[in-house]
């Protein structure tokens, strides 16, 4: 997914209509191995509920399969037209889609279908996308439309994408009568970008969903989605866990740790223990946002957080597979460090390999597992879910 030194951020957040028990939009993103391109797509399914996540969920999964095999759009978009069965009253089957393929060089091709346009954020600027317009009439006679554009995307670029959810949110307020509206939502984002330069494909998305849920009166009158891919310099972590084979390699554990630039984190008892002798730093204790399920977290100078290991581990893994917003959920050392994950790219894991006897006893919980597996369990859920780049080493 990375070029020499460019990464692509892919994230969304999406809120579902109020008193639906299902988000009619389904949002999927995926990395094709062979060129590390990256295509994510966002559906939007007739009406909601359900019923809707059924038909978005059918046609994300078949826009990405023919995307990734390259098939031609035109024959692609008539596909998926067909696959969706007919709605009874309005006799109409089709879910709305939007398509962003992009590979690590930059190059993008961007597809929609009856979604609002996506915007292309250069900084705090918006920049025109160019589209070509393909009809489509489909095996009924019906005439759709699919808006099809190829461009070049430069370093600290966003591609912004959304449902209409969005672009109406707050129909019929005085404030905006016929809706948010796409000019609206530029202005929204060049603000936010102006704001925070910097922020995550994650919290812009979390951002633009949040104003529009609160410009519908905090109830969302249609399922509200964005997507966001970000274009730019990977950010790095280092997690270390685990004590190293034998002592004699605990000094090379701490060059480690010393040597790297990015963000780094501590996964581990013993491994604190290790790094504040080898580096002569002060570790203590915190004693905020104490949980009773989770150990608590530790302090210590160059260390972006310091946790306890396997508990920690694995429950960090679970908040990452069951939640996509860690930092929506209550503080603990699991949440902080499924957020430090998320907000890398590239996740250096730097494990020792010394048996802990304790990890080995069947009448500890399952979550205590050995490190090892932790670990493997870790990488996936990053890689398949968050499409992070993940580099174990065993020490």
């Amino acid at each position: 997914m990375t070029s020499p030194r460019l990464f692509l951020e892919v994230d969304h957040h999406q809120e579902r209509k109020h008193g639906q028990a299902a988000c009619g939009d389904v949002f999927l993103s995926q990395k094709i191995e062979e060129d590390n391109r990256v295509i994510s797509v966002l559906a939007d399914g007739l009406g909601s509920g359900i019923k809707a996540s059924v038909l978005a969920n059918l046609t994300s999964t078949m826009a990405i399969r023919y995307m990734a095999s390259d098939m031609d759009v035109r024959k692609a978009a008539r596909t998926i037209m067909a696959t969706l069965p007919v709605c009874r009253e309005r006799q109409i089957a089709y879910s709305t889609f939007t398509i962003v393929d992009m590979d690590p060089w930059g190059a993008t091709r961007v597809l929609e279908y009856d979604n609002p346009p996506s915007i292309l954020m250069r900084g705090a600027e918006s920049v025109p996308i160019t589209a070509e317009i393909l009809p489509l009439p489909d095996t009924e006679g019906r005439e759709a439309v699919l808006r099809h554009a190829r461009f070049e995307v430069r370093p600290g670029d966003r591609i912004v994408f959304f449902s209409d959810g969005v672009t109406q949110a707050g129909v019929g307020a005085a404030a905006t009568p016929l809706g948010w509206g796409q000019e609206a939502v530029t202005a929204f984002l060049s603000r936010i970008i102006r704001e925070r330069p910097h922020i995550s494909a994650r919290q812009l998305a979390r951002a633009l969903v949040t104003k529009a849920q609160a410009l519908d009166g905090g109830r969302a009158r249609d399922d509200i989605s964005c997507g966001v891919v970000y274009y730019r310099e990977p950010r790095e972590v280092l997690v270390l866990t685990g004590a190293p084979v034998s002592r004699s390699r605990d000094a090379e554990m701490a060059a480690a740790a010393r040597a790297f630039p990015g963000r780094k984190v501590i996964c581990g008892g013993t491994t604190s223990a290790i790094l504040s002798r080898e580096l002569g730093r002060p570790l203590a204790m915190d004693l905020r946002n104490l949980d009773p399920d989770v150990p608590p977290v530790s302090r210590m100078e160059g260390f972006d957080l310091v946790t306890e290991g396997a508990i920690t581990l694995a429950r960090a893994v679970r908040v990452l597979e069951e939640e996509s917003s860690p930092d929506l959920l209550k503080p603990n050392a699991a949440t902080q460090l499924a957020g430090i994950l998320l907000e890398s790219d590239i996740i250096h894991i730097l494990a020792g390999t010394k048996i802990n006897e304790a990890l080995q006893d069947p009448s500890l919980p399952e979550d205590l597992d050995i490190r090892r597996n932790i670990l493997r369990g870790l990488k996936t859920v990053l890689t398949t879910k968050f499409l992070k780049e993940v580099r174990i080493r065993f020490l």
